[in-house]
């Protein structure tokens, strides 16, 4: 596994088509966090992405880009995260749109940058689940059994629970992480305050705050010390 995603409890997601003033974001690059993930599930554009990024690069912490449209791929990233989602009903969103890309770009992608991640979208109302067409309405054994999958079978690094915008089952989150011994789970959605970035802290690796950011400021800033702080 890559020795700087291991390291990560808390990560701040930003979104390149969603505003955020200066003040705002020299407060998250300077929270505490571990590395500020670049992306969103629509509006990335090259020129957004770009911008961010260049406004990230005055701080120290590390900032990765999800890579959710080719279109967007900027240098000068740590890493790039590349999505696989697992419970995709589409095989476009498991290996169609990733080998067009090979195909096309095979020549100038730094792989020892990429980060691949077996994403399972859990909630079914997201933008990625009707984007992506995905089964998300899975138990805890059938999200379990997609996880080891990852794990064992395809030996991702990241295996990501996405409930993108609602606090998700945080029983059903365990079963998936019994199942993983090499993969990291990442945990994304819902976490507005310390109280529930300390719950779904203590059930995965890595707690992904995004929403927050620009809903309420004050409360995102609140989850790092309440995730770094569980164990």
């Amino acid at each position: 596994m890559n020795q700087m995603i291991a390291s990560w409890r808390h990560v701040f997601k930003l979104d390149p088509d969603r505003p955020l003033d200066d003040r705002a974001l020299e407060a998250v690059c300077l929270s505490g966090t571990d590395a500020i993930m670049v992306g969103g599930s629509s509006g990335v554009t090259y020129d957004n992405t770009v911008d961010l990024l260049s406004r990230v690069r005055r701080y120290e912490v590390s900032c990765v880009l999800e890579v959710s449209d080719l279109e967007a791929v900027v240098p000068g990233f740590d890493l790039y995260m590349i999505p696989i989602v697992l419970n995709a009903g589409h095989p476009d969103w498991l290996i169609g749109q990733h080998v067009r890309a090979i195909e096309k770009y095979s020549y100038m992608i730094p792989w020892e940058q990429l980060i691949p991640e077996g994403y399972i979208v859990l909630n079914p109302e997201a933008t990625v689940a009707k984007v992506t067409a995905a089964n998300a309405g899975l138990d805890a054994a059938q999200a379990g059994a997609y996880a080891q999958f990852a794990d064992k079978l395809l030996g991702l690094p990241i295996v990501y629970a996405e409930y993108s915008g609602q606090l998700g089952d945080l029983e059903l989150v365990p079963a998936m992480r019994r199942t993983l011994e090499r993969s990291r789970l990442f945990y994304g959605g819902g976490i507005t305050d310390a109280e529930s970035a300390r719950r779904a802290a203590a059930v995965c690796d890595t707690v992904v705050v995004g929403n927050a950011v620009y809903t309420d400021l004050e409360q995102a800033l609140e989850t790092v010390a309440a995730v770094k702080g569980t164990r």
